[in-house]
């Protein structure tokens, strides 16, 4: 029988819309064909993927994809101080890095005819230019080279690391140790390999799966159509690698994200799938009526994290953006793959979904006296409370943030063991000048005095004595002139480690304060740069960008679901909500990583500071997943009251219909997640345990206690939206 175009008396012109709309009939719209075709034709559809993955998997391989964690930030001190010292002298502006040699008895001066063929064998190296003469420490022990290279380091590639190992054999084969670090962290610093959490995230996926469905089958398909996405979308960004260059932990979390969003999108699609069986309609029709329904919950999902993952570009930072556009292009093929290829698998299997059940298939709910509907209930007499209780919880988890500090997680952090490890480790432990902790973060000076009108050894001295006279400064090497006189170059060694607070204030008191008073009145300028004052710099552009970033999320984000939801408290309130997600996950992750709550559970040795582009990364993220959750959920809210004008009524079916669904896949989500956390790469530990914490107070605090009890407070008021603001917005309901 055909549904009602209005349950309540339309309002006057002028006043809040606040009617259900008309909903087109079950198995119609272009959703519901596409389903319905795919559902049809199952044996094409999943051959078509197959081809689509191998083609994918194929042109990656033929791609050669690279990667690289360098960043360029033109117009920053940094950046001008390093095109400064390229210009005027181009040997000292080279990529380089070290090789520490360490011997545990004796000197490495003991060992000079060794140590003399290795570095002359580092002096031939392809596209090496330069190996300094040895730096020793005080006690003997430890010293190391400084090899300047022709070529930028990212494009040696990984194994330029075997060529480092032959020529440093001479000092291996005389007893002393040998460890690479500085910038040649990018050449011998193996890449992340995440088979082994990949592998534990799909076997939890498969148990949560089975529990959840009770039949092999039904766990199997989700997981099946997710992994054939997810192969096929990291083929995509290994070709569209080869083009542009991503960053290292790229490939890492568009496979994280692919994947769970691939298990939780075909998990929604077969749940409702298997709730038409039991309902009594035929395969084709229901996976038709999923595609129409459920499916257009799974693309409008898609879309907002493709939207919250797009507007890193507005940060201006290629890096970060590109980060976003390879999760984007994960998420766009998983999407894609849960409107054809699941409709297509639910087709195939049909009534034989529930095939090898441990247990009777369960319905979506079981009735208004189920658990659900009886928890709604109680959360419609007690609104307030709920609402207070959630708040509060979330509110605990976020204040550690207020003493979040960025920074950059180095080398220190690294696997003990690791080559650059062990360069960091003894480089920090030895005594002498040029060791110590700031060995393993210099900073180069480099003074502009081509404008200057002050002699440049009187400027020299000036600035000599300023930086020696600086608190944190353990060492300053003496000032030197380019050939040109164009530019004076000094590198100065700080106290404390690159990762340190002391280290980043130090900067701050050098180009704030240190060296403008030393040049006061000279015509010159001062620049700071080398890799930790690029950093500083970097820092400091993600935070002044950070705000664009979130204003356009928020933005963008308030009009999708205005749109879709046809009203403007729900988006209000689904925005403001994530917000709170947001901000307990950050808490979380100070606790963990800097405060040093269970750090040793992830394989750290040490606190470290919140990377500094990590809060960007994770706002758009988070913003975009949990975004899954609030659409799945006020869809089948929406459905309801669009059904029966009953505002309680409705919140009470889409709590009991999806509570169960997104409980499961929530642990899915954050399942795996949590796998990734065993990456090697400390970025991509903050990531995981920071998206696995708020996938999990996602789907608990914020969907089952707060969505529901404001949207009880709100009533009616929920699905207001002014008559001439629905005319002019496009109509995508959910």
């Amino acid at each position: 029988m055909p549904r009602p175009t209005r349950l309540l008396p339309a309002p006057p012109d002028g006043r809040a819309e606040t009617r259900p709309r008309t909903r087109p009939a079950e198995g119609r719209g272009a959703l519901g064909r596409l389903g319905g075709f795919c559902a049809r034709h199952p044996a094409a559809v999943v051959a078509a993927w197959l081809l689509v993955l191998g083609a994918a998997l194929a042109g990656r391989h033929l791609a050669a994809p690279t990667f690289s964690d360098q960043v360029s930030l033109p117009g920053t001190a940094s950046h001008t101080g390093a095109d400064l010292l390229a210009r005027s002298m181009p040997d000292a502006g080279r990529p380089s890095g070290l090789v520490v040699l360490h011997t545990g008895t004796g000197t490495v001066a003991d060992h000079g005819s060794a140590v003399g063929r290795t570095l002359a064998d580092l002096r031939g190296l392809p596209h090496a230019t330069a190996a300094s003469a040895l730096v020793t420490s005080a006690d003997g022990r430890t010293a190391y080279t400084t090899v300047s290279f022709d070529a930028p380091l990212k494009d040696l590639g990984h194994d330029y690391t075997a060529r480092l190992d032959t020529a440093t054999g001479p000092a291996r084969a005389a007893g002393l140790g040998v460890a690479y670090g500085g910038d040649l962290e990018q050449v011998v610093r193996e890449p992340a390999d995440d088979r082994l959490s990949e592998g534990v995230g799909v076997v939890t996926a498969f148990a949560i799966l089975l529990v959840a469905f009770g039949s092999v089958l039904a766990a199997l398909l989700p997981l099946g159509t997710a992994l054939i996405s997810v192969g096929a979308g990291l083929g995509i960004v290994g070709i569209v690698a080869g083009t542009i260059s991503f960053a290292t932990s790229a490939t890492t979390l568009a496979g994280m994200i692919g994947l769970g969003v691939g298990i939780d999108y075909a998990l929604f699609l077969t749940t409702r799938f298997r709730q038409d069986l039991i309902d009594g309609r035929e395969p084709v029709e229901a996976a038709a009526r999923t595609a129409r329904t459920s499916g257009r919950a799974v693309l409008v999902a898609a879309l907002t994290v493709a939207v919250a993952m797009l507007s890193l570009y507005a940060c201006g930072l290629s890096f970060i953006g590109k980060i976003g556009l390879a999760a984007t292009l994960a998420v766009a093929v998983t999407a894609a793959a849960a409107l054809t290829l699941v409709p297509a698998a639910l087709g195939l299997v049909g009534r034989r979904v529930d095939t090898l059940r441990l247990r009777r298939p369960v319905a979506e709910s079981r009735g208004e006296r189920d658990g659900w509907h009886r928890y709604a209930a109680l959360v419609a007499r007690r609104p307030w409370t709920f609402l207070a209780v959630g708040v509060a919880v979330l509110g605990l988890c976020a204040a550690p943030v207020l003493s979040m500090r960025l920074g950059h997680v180095d080398a220190g952090a690294d696997r003990s063991g690791s080559s650059t490890r062990t360069a960091y480790d003894w480089i920090a432990d030895a005594d002498g000048p040029g060791f110590g902790e700031g060995a393993n973060g210099r900073v180069v000076a480099v003074v502009d005095v081509s404008r200057a009108h002050t002699p440049a050894d009187r400027i020299a001295a000036a600035v000599t004595t300023a930086l020696k006279d600086t608190h944190g400064v353990a060492s300053v090497a003496p000032v030197r002139p380019s050939d040109d006189g164009r530019i004076l170059v000094t590198t100065l060694t700080p106290a404390t480690g690159p990762q340190d607070a002391a280290a980043a204030d130090l900067l701050h008191t050098l180009s704030g304060h240190t060296l403008p008073k030393a040049l006061n009145g000279t015509g010159a300028d001062a620049y700071l740069t080398g890799s930790v004052a690029g950093q500083a710099d970097f820092r400091a552009t993600v935070g002044d960008r950070l705000p664009i970033v979130v204003g356009i999320v928020l933005v963008l984000a308030f009009l999708l679901l205005m749109a879709v939801f046809r009203s403007v408290v729900i988006p209000l309130k689904a925005v403001v909500l994530n917000l709170f997600t947001t901000a307990a996950s950050y808490g979380v992750l100070v606790a963990v990583f800097q405060w040093g709550w269970g750090d040793t559970l992830l394989g750290l040795s040490e606190p470290v500071p919140i990377e500094s582009y990590v809060p960007m990364m994770m706002f758009a993220i988070v913003f975009g997943l949990s975004m899954d959750y609030e659409i799945f959920l006020l869809s089948r809210i929406a459905e309801a009251w669009h059904r029966t004008g009953d505002n309680r009524l409705a919140v009470g079916e889409g709590l009991s219909a999806t509570a169960r669904v997104i409980s499961a896949a929530a642990f899915i989500m954050t399942a795996v997640f949590l796998s990734f956390t065993a990456s090697p790469t400390v970025v991509v530990k903050m990531l995981a345990l920071g998206l696995a914490i708020s996938v999990i107070v996602d789907a608990t605090v914020v969907r089952l206690v707060l969505v529901p009890s404001a949207m009880f407070l709100m009533g009616r008021a929920n699905w207001w939206l002014p008559r001439r603001l629905d005319r002019i917005l496009p109509d995508l309901h959910a």
